[in-house]
């Protein structure tokens, strides 16, 4: 298990770190051939746009070997990310935003095929320790990459970074490679489109514990993402910061979300995933109160309490699906998950932008009721003792 492990805590690092560059610098670059920041704001969208079709992509990853996938998937991209080498002018700006569309189907296949490929090489209780250094990682290379991508393309331009970025997924797909399976990655007959995403919602609806962490877990991140202008609107309007303390903030997330990851997996061995899913809404709903407080000490505190939790409830929701999900369906399954906890952020957000209107604190308490409503809807289902389904046939 260790030897596994460490691999993917390293592919998590590379990844996480490649990636992470190259989307900041995407941004950059556009902006910067093109004198349109509008234009660049839509690399963005290209990037998670894929997430609307992620069912679709998960049925792939039932129907085809798992981890030859994966490593073709990353190769892909690495390929990919070479053609930015050929961007010198403005006439070649769509070369960049097909690369953004490439990274967001990558990650589609690539966060749902590693979801489905970790049961395969770890045991079942080592599940929610990985995931939680994964986060962990993640989280971590959320606070080195954009320096590191900022400064070299500052020093050598985009194509630099789009060299650095290419080698790591060539580095990861032999990681991939190198990992040691204790069970064939175990794959079903396809079932057709219209059937994926239809597998998918139903295997999540007909067990409890799917059902209560994934969708802890996506409102959770959506209210996050509902809570974003507010954020601003404190630091800048009502407490009268300069905008860079956002930075701050974002680095206090960051520390809290590495801390956070660090535990999840012994939680998570003790109370459980629908537990560990409560205390982690809790905690970020706690996290957005904190903001609320007219000290900027308190907005430090609250991004550091909300790191932890945002994380508890996604390694929760993730370590419930490769557990409590049927092999043959793992692929498609965890692909819905992530989109179900990711795609509904697309709205939340401009929801949020318009909430603010209203006032920011009253928008950040407004987050904050709504999921310490949903962690009460949890406690409660769970205290019926709401039976559980073992498994999901799905037919066809």
């Amino acid at each position: 298990m260790r030897r596994n492990a460490v691999l993917f805590v390293a592919i998590s690092v590379l990844s996480g770190f490649g990636s992470t560059a190259m989307s900041l610098v995407a941004g950059i670059w556009i902006l910067d051939l093109t004198g349109s920041a509008s234009r660049a704001a839509l690399a963005g969208l290209c990037v998670y746009a894929p997430q609307l079709i992620g069912p679709w992509l998960g049925g792939l990853l039932d129907r085809v070997p798992r981890r030859p996938l994966l490593i073709a998937t990353n190769l892909v991209l690495a390929a990919v990310l070479l053609s930015l080498l050929t961007v010198h002018s403005p006439a070649r700006t769509w070369l960049i935003f097909a690369v953004a569309l490439a990274y967001g189907i990558s990650y589609v296949l690539l966060d749902a095929g590693e979801s489905a490929l970790l049961p395969a090489a770890l045991p079942a209780n080592g599940l929610g320790d990985v995931n939680g250094w994964r986060s962990s990682a993640q989280e971590g290379m959320k606070l080195v990459a954009p320096l590191a991508g900022a400064g070299l393309y500052a020093w050598h331009g985009g194509p630099a970074v789009a060299v650095l970025s290419a080698a790591m997924p060539v580095v990861v797909a032999v990681l991939y490679a190198a990992l040691r399976l204790t069970a064939p990655p175990a794959t079903g007959p396809g079932a057709r489109p219209g059937r994926s995403l239809r597998a998918g919602l139903a295997a999540l609806a007909g067990e409890r514990v799917l059902r209560v962490t994934v969708w802890l877990a996506a409102l959770s991140i959506a209210v996050s993402g509902f809570a974003t202008a507010a954020q601003y609107e404190v630091v800048t309007g009502e407490l009268g910061l300069a905008a860079t303390f956002l930075g701050v903030l974002l680095s206090a997330q960051g520390a809290g979300s590495i801390a956070g990851g660090l535990v999840v997996g012994r939680l998570l061995a003790g109370p459980g995933g629908p537990a560990v899913g409560v205390i982690g809404t809790a905690l970020f709903a706690a996290g957005l109160v904190a903001r609320c407080l007219p000290w900027w000490p308190a907005l430090v505190a609250g991004a550091v309490i909300g790191g932890v939790g945002l994380p508890w409830t996604l390694v929760a929701a993730v370590t419930a699906v490769q557990t409590r999900t049927p092999p043959e369906l793992l692929g498609r399954v965890a692909a819905t998950a992530n989109t179900v906890m990711f795609a509904p952020t697309a709205l939340a957000i401009p929801l949020g932008a318009a909430a603010v209107h209203v006032g920011a604190r009253p928008t950040l308490l407004a987050g904050a009721a709504v999921c310490l409503g949903a962690a009460g809807v949890a406690v409660r289902s769970s205290r019926r003792g709401e039976p559980s389904v073992a498994s999901v046939h799905i037919g066809g």
